[in-house]
């Protein structure tokens, strides 16, 4: 399968998927949560595959949450689609059977945070920069999981 925002390897029983928005600071869209969701199926069937490992590509940053510039241009009942969409993809990471290992470097901000969260294990380097931006933005969780604005 050929992807846009993501970059897959193995070696050695070991998948490596990359998140590749760099200029974006890997932050996440549509595509790349649809994405990611495929490049989890992949390595989870593929025998081969022992460990994953989760980073993102450049050096600026792992994950810097949810691509904003995307996120302003969707309805409510579209923003909430994606955010239960986004927390499917997180539960599959959550309760796969292989072990995954969040590769972090840069900034982990917001769902980038969640990513690292459903990971099993959490490796940042001394340059990682963890935060809830969303709070600043006036972004919450309501009851139900899903991104709502308070603004």
């Amino acid at each position: 399968m050929s992807y846009t925002n993501i970059l897959l390897s193995k070696e050695a029983g070991i998948g490596i998927i990359t998140i590749n928005r760099p200029k974006f600071l890997n932050a996440l869209d549509r595509i790349t949560v649809e994405e990611l969701s495929q490049a989890v199926d992949s390595m989870a069937t593929d025998d081969e595959i022992k460990v994953i490992i989760l980073t993102g590509a450049g050096e600026k940053a792992f994950v810097a949450g949810g691509d904003i510039a995307y996120l302003k241009n969707l309805t409510t009942v579209e923003a909430r689609e994606f955010a239960v969409f986004g927390q499917a993809v997180l539960r599959k990471m959550e309760t796969l059977s292989k072990p995954i290992i969040a590769a972090i470097n840069g900034f982990c901000l917001g769902g980038g945070c969640e990513l690292a969260l459903a990971s099993d294990f959490r490796i940042a380097s001394i340059n990682a920069k963890f935060g809830q931006p969303e709070v600043g933005l006036g972004v919450t969780r309501d009851s139900e999981g899903p991104s709502v604005c308070l603004a």
